[in-house]
């Protein structure tokens, strides 16, 4: 089941580059909210953000120790899977990067997995060399839950469900793991350029 928030008009504006806007895809102003399932709300306290899998030792951050790392303001066109795109967002985050400097390992491929047991895979190289961060903050404001705060990836270059909402790690893998929508149909790697929505695409 999907929740698609009130006021979502969908129609294309007539002052876009069309350079900007993928195939098939229209812009709103508005921020459409699609999850899978319920939205998770995690204390402060409570939350904290691994790296795992294929790597010497687990790295973990605390919501403190995660917000005194490097952060950065990041502006994106985002582009959802249900064919809208939302230009100029402005984000806050930490680079993964940043977040994986000095980790040494052999894999390819990651998972990102969320509370409520959300999974979303893509190679590694897609979401390292300033391609992805986790982003705690909107348009100057802290990120609200149902957009995945109090964290969520950004990795604005795919279709908008391989930006988990509510990130808690990162595995890395030597294997593709397909997450929860690529195990439903939708397209491994989710190109909007290419217009890889589904399998087969």
């Amino acid at each position: 089941m999907s929740f698609v928030s009130r006021g979502f008009r969908g129609r294309r504006t007539a002052d876009v580059d069309p350079a900007r806007v993928p195939p098939g895809q229209y812009v709103t102003r508005d921020f459409p909210v699609l999850s899978a399932g319920p939205t998770p709300h995690t204390s402060l306290e409570l939350w904290d953000f691994s790296i795992v899998g294929e790597l010497d030792e687990p790295r973990g951050w605390t919501w403190e120790e995660f917000r005194a790392l490097p952060s950065e303001e990041i502006t994106r066109d985002i582009h959802c899977v249900t064919k809208w795109s939302k230009l100029d967002t402005v984000w806050q985050g930490v680079s993964v990067d940043t977040l994986l400097e000095g980790i040494e390992t052999a894999a390819e491929y990651v998972t990102q997995y969320s509370d409520g047991g959300y999974t979303t895979n893509l190679p590694l190289e897609d979401v390292t060399g300033g391609k992805a961060w986790v982003v705690f903050a909107y348009d100057g404001e802290p990120l609200a839950p149902e957009h995945g705060g109090p964290a969520r990836m950004l990795v604005p270059h795919h279709y908008f469900w391989k930006s988990a909402k509510w990130v808690r790690g990162l595995q890395l893998q030597s294997t593709d793991e397909p997450g929860f929508w690529e195990t439903n149909g939708y397209h491994n790697y989710g190109d909007p350029w290419q217009e890889q929505r589904y399998q087969g695409d």
